[in-house]
């Protein structure tokens, strides 16, 4: 029996998902939480899909992909920006806009190509098939990215709690604002080979989300956040091993059963206490 319940950690794909699983977690996990405070779930899911052009754009042009996906990310995260400060149009609006019109472009030039390559892991993650390099990529871009948000995670929370009072308590919200955009598209970038753009969304808003259930500070929304998605992601890729499923579906269904039972217990807490009044 324990033999069989080890089996996973014997074979080095798995040991690679295992590590790539705590090395995203950490990121996204702590990102998430400014999401969430921010209202940006959209802008998430917006670059998260609006960079396959720019993968598919640095594959025939042979640059590296994740060049292409972070400009191509920072290029939709800036031109969303400067559309709804420069029209009347609501910036959900803009978003959505945006990032579908990035994303058929993406998919028009990712069927165009003749190649024997196939790049359906950047849409869906591969993260059974990660290598030395994939690891080397997320960590470099995970670990500055995770000791930024530490670093300066009471400016941002201010910034998104109140960007008025950030201004006037002369933190630079420019640089705040557009620094958390790039943040997300290096994140994005992080969480190309272990989940994919298509599910990516899921990892950076449903740690946050949860957490925002659960805890009553910001600090612990942080450190609940990381724990939920270091959890979920260790044992949706452990669970798919025996599920004989692929891994990332595996964590996001996991991440979902997690908040609604969070939610289910943020509800009978609440109508515990109005009862009690």
């Amino acid at each position: 029996m324990i033999d069989q319940l080890l089996l996973p950690f014997q074979f080095g794909f798995m040991q690679n998902a295992f590590l790539i699983s705590a090395i995203v977690a950490v990121p996204t996990a702590l990102l998430s939480c400014f999401l969430v405070l921010k209202g940006w779930a959209l802008m998430g899911d917006a670059v998260s899909h609006a960079v396959l052009p720019g993968v598919v754009l640095a594959y025939i042009l042979g640059f590296p992909l994740i060049l292409g996906a972070f400009a191509a990310g920072m290029v939709t995260a800036l031109a969303t920006g400067y559309l709804a400060d420069n029209s009347r149009v609501k910036k959900d609006t803009v978003m959505g806009v945006v990032f579908s019109g990035m994303f058929g472009l993406g998919i028009v030039l990712y069927t165009s190509i003749a190649s024997d390559v196939h790049l359906d892991h950047i849409l869906f993650g591969n993260m059974l098939g990660v290598g030395a390099a994939d690891l080397r990529t997320a960590l470099w871009i995970g670990a500055p990215v995770s000791l930024v948000l530490l670093l300066k995670w009471k400016d941002l929370m201010l910034h998104a709690f109140d960007p008025a009072q950030a201004r006037a308590s002369g933190l630079p919200v420019g640089l705040l604002h557009y620094g958390l955009l790039t943040i997300l598209s290096l994140t994005i970038v992080a969480t190309m080979a272990a989940t994919g753009l298509i599910l990516a969304v899921g990892l950076l808003i449903a740690p946050g989300a949860i957490a925002f259930l659960l805890a009553r500070s910001f600090g612990r929304m942080l450190a609940v956040a990381v724990a939920v998605c270091m959890a979920a992601m260790l044992t949706g890729a452990y669970a798919s091993f025996f599920l004989d499923s692929a891994p990332a579906p595996t964590v996001i269904l996991i991440l979902t059963a997690i908040f609604v039972a969070a939610f289910v217990r943020r509800t009978w807490q609440v109508k515990r206490a109005t009862a009690a009044l």
